[in-house]
C-alpha cells in the first residue's frame, strides 16, 4: 500500500515560488527577467539538493536511526551493490563469525542473476533492501515514470526471489531528484543514505576504509549511526581482495568494543 507522501521543505517553498512568478509575470510582464531568474535559482538549488545524499529538503531521508534504536545502542551496516557471488559469500561468514546483522542494498538484475545467494543471505538473517533495478549512473537524471519502473522491477525482483518486500530504498550513489520521494511513498518505501561512508569503491587501503568509519571527521562512531560499505564494485586491496573483506573485521571489533549492536534498518523501525 502506498503511504502518504509528504513534501521536503525545498519542495514546498518552489511550488510557492513558481506561483508567485507566474502570478507576478502576469500582473507585471515586464518584470519577466526577474521571474525567469529566481526560477532558474530555485532549479538550482532543487538540483543541488539531489546532489548531496544525505541531504533531506526534498523529502524525508534516513541518515541516521531513529532515536530508540540509538538509545539501545544500536547502529545499522548497510553493504550495497551486490549480489557479488565471489565477495558477498566471504562477507557473510565475516558477519556470521561476529554474530552481527546487515542491510544489503542489492540491485535487481544482479539478484536475478544470483537468486541462491540472494536467499542465502536473507535465511542467514539479514535483510535486502531496493538499490534499483539496474544502478545507472543516469538514475537521477529520469522522470517519474522511469522511476517507478525502474524501482517497481527492483521491488518485483527482491519480492519474488527472496520471499520479502524491501522496506528501505537507496538511490544509486546516493543521487537522486525531486521525482523520487513522491515515487517512493507511492511504493511504499523509505529513502535511507547513512551517517558514514567508506569511500570503500575508490580506496583499497582497508586501513584507512575502517577508520573512516570508526574515526571519521565527524569524531568517533556512536550508536544510531548508518555504516557504508560495498561488497560489489569494492576497491581492490594491493593483494588483490576486495577490500570490504579486510576492513570489515575490523569495523566489527570496534563495533563491539564500543558496545554497539549492528542490526538492520528494518530492525530499527520504531
Amino acid at each position: 500500500m502506498p503511504r502518504p507522501w509528504h513534501p521536503g521543505a525545498l519542495i514546498g517553498f518552489s511550488a510557492a515560488l513558481h506561483a508567485a512568478a507566474a502570478a507576478g509575470v502576469a500582473l507585471r510582464p515586464e518584470a519577466w527577467p526577474w521571474a525567469a531568474g529566481a526560477v532558474a535559482a530555485n532549479h538550482g538549488l532543487l538540483t543541488a539538493a539531489g546532489l548531496l545524499p544525505r541531504c533531506s529538503l526534498l523529502g524525508t531521508n534516513w541518515t541516521r536511526l531513529p532515536g530508540t534504536a540509538a538509545a539501545r545502542g544500536e547502529i545499522a551496516l548497510t553493504i550495497d551493490d551486490g549480489p557479488d557471488p565471489d565477495v558477498t559469500p566471504r562477507v557473510l561468514d565475516l558477519l556470521d563469525a561476529h554474530r552481527a546483522r546487515a542491510t544489503f542494498f542489492v540491485i535487481g538484475r544482479l539478484v536475478r542473476e544470483h537468486p541462491a545467494l540472494a536467499r542465502e543471505i536473507v535465511a542467514r538473517g539479514h535483510a535486502v533492501e531496493n538499490h534499483s533495478e539496474h544502478h545507472l549512473k543516469t538514475f537521477s537524471l529520469h522522470g517519474p515514470r522511469w522511476l517507478v519502473r525502474e524501482i517497481g522491477a527492483a521491488q518485483d525482483t527482491i519480492a519474488e526471489v527472496c520471499g520479502r518486500t524491501p522496506r528501505f530504498f537507496r538511490a544509486p550513489a546516493g543521487l537522486r531528484n525531486p521525482f523520487l520521494e513522491p515515487v517512493l511513498a507511492r511504493l511504499d518505501l523509505q529513502l535511507a543514505s547513512w551517517t558514514r561512508r567508506a569511500y570503500d569503491t575508490r580506496n583499497g587501503d582497508a586501513d584507512a576504509v575502517a577508520s573512516r568509519l570508526l574515526d571519521g571527521r565527524d569524531g568517533k562512531m556512536r550508536s544510531g549511526d548508518i555504516l557504508l560499505l560495498h561488497d560489489g564494485n569494492a576497491a581492490r586491496t594491493s593483494c588483490g581482495r576486495a577490500v570490504i573483506l579486510e576492513a570489515l573485521p575490523r569495523v566489527l571489533d570496534g563495533c563491539r568494543a564500543s558496545g554497539l549492536i549492528p542490526v538492520t534498518l528494518e530492525h530499527a523501525i520504531p
